[in-house]
C-alpha cells in the first residue's frame, strides 16, 4: 500500500510537525508484505523524494529503530518500544491478564482484548488456550471492526451520528458466505450489540471462526476496550458458545471493569 499525502493532509504549522509525520510514514511503510525495502522502495511507498526518505531512514538508523546492510533497510526490535509505551501507560492490561487467564482455563478457548482505531480493532492483549493450533493474531494485530465481535461492541459505544459517519461510504467485499456487507445490516447488528451488551459473530470474517465479545468499561461507564473469546465451529456451535461461554465472558468483563474502577480511586 502506498502512503502518500494529499491536498487534504494537514499543513505544517504550530500544531503540525511535517517531518515527524513523514518519519511515522516511513515506519508504517514496513509491513509483512514489505519487511525490508530499498531506499527507492521506501520513497515510492511514502511519496517522499529519495533525499527525504534517506534522511529519515538514516535518522531512524542512528536512533536504533532501523538497520541496513547497505542496500536494504529493515526495522529493528527496538521499534516495539513505541507500542509497548502505550501498553505500559494503560493499567488496564496488567489488571486484565489474570482474569483473562482464568477465563481461558474455564472455557478452554483463546481470549483477547482490543481497542478501536477508526474502523479497525487493534489487539492489545491475547491469552492463548493450551492447544496445538495457534492463531496468527498477536498484540498489535488489526482486524476490520465491522466483522468482528469486539469491533461491533466497540462501534456500539459510539453515538449514532459518529457511527453513521464512520460507516458512510463503506465498500466491502464479503470475506465468507456469511459476511454482512450492506450498511443497514451492519448498523442493525452494531445496535443489537449495544442494546444487549455483548456480541456474537458467526463465521463472517473467516469460515469456521466464531467469537463472542463484551465491553470493558471505565469508572464512568464508558467503553474503553472489548474482551472476547473465539472458537471453531467444528468444535462448538454458535448456540453452544452463547449458552455455555457467554456467562463466563460477561463475568470476566465485569471483573476487569471493576478492577479498572478500583485502580482509579
Amino acid at each position: 500500500m502506498t502512503v502518500q499525502s494529499s491536498d487534504q493532509d494537514p499543513k505544517p504549522g504550530d500544531s503540525y510537525v511535517q517531518s515527524f509525520a513523514r518519519g511515522l510514514g516511513v515506519i508504517h511503510s514496513f509491513s509483512a508484505e514489505a519487511p525490508q525495502q530499498t531506499l527507492s522502495e521506501v520513497a515510492a511507498r511514502t511519496g517522499l523524494t529519495r533525499a527525504g526518505a534517506r534522511r529519515i531512514l538514516l535518522t531512524l538508523q542512528t536512533l536504533g529503530y532501523v538497520e541496513s546492510d547497505g542496500r536494504q533497510f529493515r526495522l529493528t526490535p527496538r521499534i516495539l518500544e513505541l507500542g509497548f509505551a502505550y501498553l505500559s501507560s494503560m493499567p488496564l492490561w496488567n489488571l486484565a491478564e489474570p482474569v483473562m487467564e482464568a477465563l481461558v482455563d474455564q472455557v478452554h478457548e483463546s481470549c483477547s482484548a482490543a481497542v478501536l482505531d477508526g474502523l479497525d480493532v487493534v489487539y492489545v492483549m491475547r491469552v492463548h488456550t493450551h492447544k496445538i493450533m495457534r492463531s496468527h493474531l498477536g498484540i498489535g494485530s488489526r482486524l476490520p471492526a465491522c466483522w468482528t465481535s469486539m469491533g461491533r461492541v466497540l462501534l456500539g459505544s459510539l453515538s449514532d451520528d459518529e457511527l453513521g459517519q464512520r460507516l458512510q461510504g463503506l465498500a466491502a467485499e464479503p470475506f465468507t458466505r456469511h459476511t454482512v456487507v450492506d450498511t443497514d445490516g451492519l448498523l442493525l447488528r452494531v445496535r443489537e450489540a449495544r442494546r444487549q451488551g455483548w456480541c456474537l459473530v458467526n463465521q463472517e470474517l473467516e469460515e469456521g471462526l466464531i467469537s463472542l465479545a463484551a465491553p470493558l468499561k471505565n469508572r464512568a461507564g464508558q467503553t474503553v476496550a472489548a474482551l472476547n473469546i473465539s472458537g471453531q465451529a467444528n468444535r462448538t456451535s454458535a448456540e453452544v458458545m452463547q449458552a455455555q461461554m457467554l456467562p463466563a465472558l460477561l463475568q470476566a468483563a465485569r471483573a476487569i471493569s471493576q478492577r479498572m474502577g478500583a485502580a482509579l480511586n
